[in-house]
This record gives structure tokens, sequence and C-alpha cells, in this order.
């Protein structure tokens, strides 16, 4: 019987011969070489920073104005709350004193109608602002994202330089 030959490469591969061969540092120098003919970017890190910062300040800025607005609103909403009460005990009382029926029918109309006046303007005046209120803070918020796009930009064409 013939000696069967291998011919397949995988059987023919010498382990120890490819350790032998293995010279860390001279992988290292292949990849100081490779990385040197690719310039890396080198980051601003005091840049980025600044711009963190601005940020921070800027929602800061917004929430602070955000809050204030929602203050003056709650603050009215008291008021309001307080004028209607005063009116109701002052139309109870009027209302009291009257003897008529019709005129008591008439006076309550009257009231009535006044007060559905007064809730609208009311409303349309809290509504107003409220809209003022995030308004501001929205307009704090999209300035600075409108510089901080300016300084990724400025950055950007630095590090391309």
């Amino acid at each position: 019987m013939a000696k069967q030959t291998n011919t397949n490469p995988f059987f023919n591969f010498d382990v120890t011969k490819m350790m032998t061969e293995f010279d860390p540092s001279k992988m290292a120098d292949e990849f100081t070489k490779l990385a040197g003919n690719y310039k890396m970017p080198t980051m601003d890190i005091e840049a980025i920073m600044a711009s963190q910062r601005k940020n921070i300040e800027a929602l800061t800025a917004a929430n602070k104005a955000a809050a204030e607005g929602m203050q003056k609103v709650s603050s009215r909403q008291a008021q309001i709350l307080q004028e209607a009460l005063d009116e109701a005990t002052k139309s109870f009382a009027d209302f009291s004193k009257s003897g008529n029926p019709s005129e008591t029918a008439s006076k309550q109309a009257e009231v009535y109608k006044a007060a559905f006046e007064k809730a609208l303007a009311n409303m349309s005046e809290l509504a107003d602002m409220v809209t003022k209120s995030s308004t501001e803070a929205t307009t704090l918020v999209n300035a600075r994202i409108t510089e901080s796009l300016e300084e990724i930009k400025a950055l950007s064409a630095k590090i391309a330089k």
C-alpha cells in the first residue's frame, strides 16, 4: 500500500513556526507607521467645554423664563378668582335686596352675561401670557442652538485645516 500525502494546506500549518516569528514590537511599529499616514484630528477640549457651558446657561435661562412666566400666570389666575368671588358676593347681595322676581331675573341675566364676557377676556389674557412666556423660553433655546451650530461649523473647519 502506498503512503498517502496530505494535500490540505491546513494540515501542513506549523503553529510553532508562526509563534517564533511573532514580534509584538514589530507589530507596534507597523501600526505606528500606518497611523502616521493618516492625520488624526485633534479636539479642542476647551472649545467643547465652553460650548457645553453655554448650552447649560441657555437652558437655565429658558427654564427661568418659563418659571417666571408660569408664576405670573398663576398670580393672575389668583387675582381673577378673587375678583370673581368678590363680584359673585356683591351680585348675591344685590339679588337678595330685590323683591321683584322679574327684576331679579333681569339682573341675573346681566350678571351672567358680564361674567361670561369677563371670563372670555380673562382666558384670552391668560393664553397671551402663556404664549409670551413660551415664546421667550423657546427664543432663548433656539438662539443657543443656532449659536451652537455655528460653533460646530467653526470647530469642524479648524479640524479640517
